[in-house]
């Protein structure tokens, strides 16, 4: 019975956290949004549950719930300030003379900038007071550790899902799997709360602390108790090494600042071992920082095709930035007329081997528009499964009092001028990994039957 009542507030909890999403600040996804933040560019929809930092961008991890191009098509009808000031003072005046308890002003007064955003319908619209605005831009390098998992979230629900245990993690020795769907964190219910402030706030902390994680397994979605310890954990971008027959295999985790110099330097690498083909795996990259995935695009492709473009992006008014990589430089221009940040000369260099790009289902922004880009190209086979589908950008906006709010301004295109929200990219070659290797907390590359596909395409 009591196992029984606790599911309950389970989802009532993520009904709640559906309806309070806007309050609690940015989503993950979970995967996967652009996102400019304070000047910096950034995509991606997951939060890597680890020790240093997390993603930039962390968006849910399904594509759910209405957003703001939902409403581009009805009748425009403007908002009546006046009438809502004085819809707002009568049932302030209804609260001063009924309401039982005391009211909180502040909390009274950050419930209707919720509201407003809320009411924009737009699930990765939100409003950030200062609490919330501070924990999310603070740099937390060096003081807080973690799990080593990577979480999704539903943009609708609220529901968390892990996609990602790291191996020999405190979260892996605890006994943690992919697919397990996040329940509570101590007493915390985890669809009641965003993804970035419950890692901020709840699951990272002091080195050799405890925290107890239970999560909702399988079909029946049983309840697992975990006591995971926080660690020091240290996860790298990119991975490689020299498969069988000369094929190089890199995997991209996500893209961090130093991802685009660690993907090349393994490229060259791979090369100087006389590599004959190559796989990049995008698997479960949730996306991150736009100038590396920009980067890492003129690092790969060739520039004679489709002008040089690499990506643009489009706002309501049909304007953006779009990026080139022209004579080995990678240029940014808008429409706007504002200054766009330089490059530094691109390296010149492409990838004349064969490749194939492994993506699934997590697959989100940065990755996805790389993979894209290659497939535009024709520079690459695509492998795997339907990735996410998320293409458009927020602005995270300041107000000056040490709040913010967060706003859909634009959408992403890949070159050959797809939209890729709520599509995602399509695979050439369509192969789900295997049923008996889903629940496991790691997949070895010999027994991968993605990856064999992919070598199977190569060939």
């Amino acid at each position: 019975m009591e196992n029984g009542e606790s599911k309950n507030k389970f989802w009532k909890g993520v009904l709640v956290g559906a309806l309070v999403m806007a309050f609690v600040g940015l989503i993950v996804v979970g995967i996967s949004a652009g996102m400019f933040l304070i000047g910096r560019s950034v995509i991606g929809n997951q939060a890597l549950v680890q020790g240093e930092r997390q993603t930039d961008a962390l968006e849910p991890g399904a594509a759910g719930g209405g957003t703001a191009d939902d409403a581009a098509g009805s009748e425009e009808k403007e908002l009546n300030l006046e009438e809502v000031e004085r819809k707002m003072e009568y049932i302030q005046s209804m609260v001063d003379e009924y309401f039982l308890y005391d009211e909180d002003p502040e909390k009274v007064e950050d419930g209707i900038y919720v509201g407003l955003m809320y009411g924009l319908d737009d699930p990765y619209a939100g409003y950030y007071n200062e609490e919330d605005y501070e924990a999310f831009t603070e740099d937390a390098e060096g003081e807080y550790c973690g799990i080593g998992a990577m979480v999704q979230q539903n943009m609708t629900t609220g529901t968390m899902t892990i996609v990602r245990v790291f191996k020999d993690a405190p979260a892996y020795e605890a006994g943690m799997l992919p697919g397990d769907v996040l329940y509570k964190v101590d007493d915390v219910y985890a669809s009641s709360k965003d993804l970035d402030l419950l890692v901020q706030d709840d699951i990272r902390g002091e080195e050799g602390t405890f925290i107890n994680i239970t999560v909702l397994r399988g079909e029946e979605m049983e309840e697992v108790e975990l006591r995971v310890e926080r660690r020091h954990v240290e996860v790298p971008s990119v991975e490689y090494q020299m498969l069988e027959d000369q094929i190089g295999y890199i995997s991209v985790m996500q893209f961090d600042v130093v991802t685009s110099r660690q993907f090349s330097a393994a490229v060259d690498d791979l090369e100087r071992q006389g590599m004959e083909k190559l796989v990049i795996d995008m698997r479960d990259n949730p996306g991150g920082v736009l100038d590396t995935a920009v980067e890492m695009m003129a690092y790969v492709l060739p520039e004679d095709k489709l002008d040089g473009l690499l990506i643009y992006t489009e706002d309501k008014d049909g304007k953006g930035d779009h990026f080139y990589c022209k004579d080995g430089q990678i240029i940014q221009k808008n429409d706007y007329g504002y200054p766009t940040p330089g490059y530094p000369k691109a390296d010149d260099h492409e990838i004349t081997v064969p490749i194939a790009v492994l993506v699934n289902g997590n697959s989100a922004s940065a990755s996805e528009l790389f993979t894209g880009a290659l497939q535009d190209y024709g520079a690459a086979t695509v492998v795997g499964t339907q990735t996410f589908g998320k293409g458009i950008v927020q602005n995270l906006i300041p107000l000056g009092d040490g709040t913010a709010i967060k706003l859909t301004t634009s959408r992403y295109y890949i070159p050959s001028g797809v939209c890729i929200h709520e599509i995602g990219v399509t695979p050439d070659v369509v192969v789900d990994l295997s049923e008996e290797l889903k629940g496991q907390a790691v997949v070895e590359l010999e027994e991968d039957n993605q990856l064999a596909a992919a070598i199977e395409a190569l060939k």
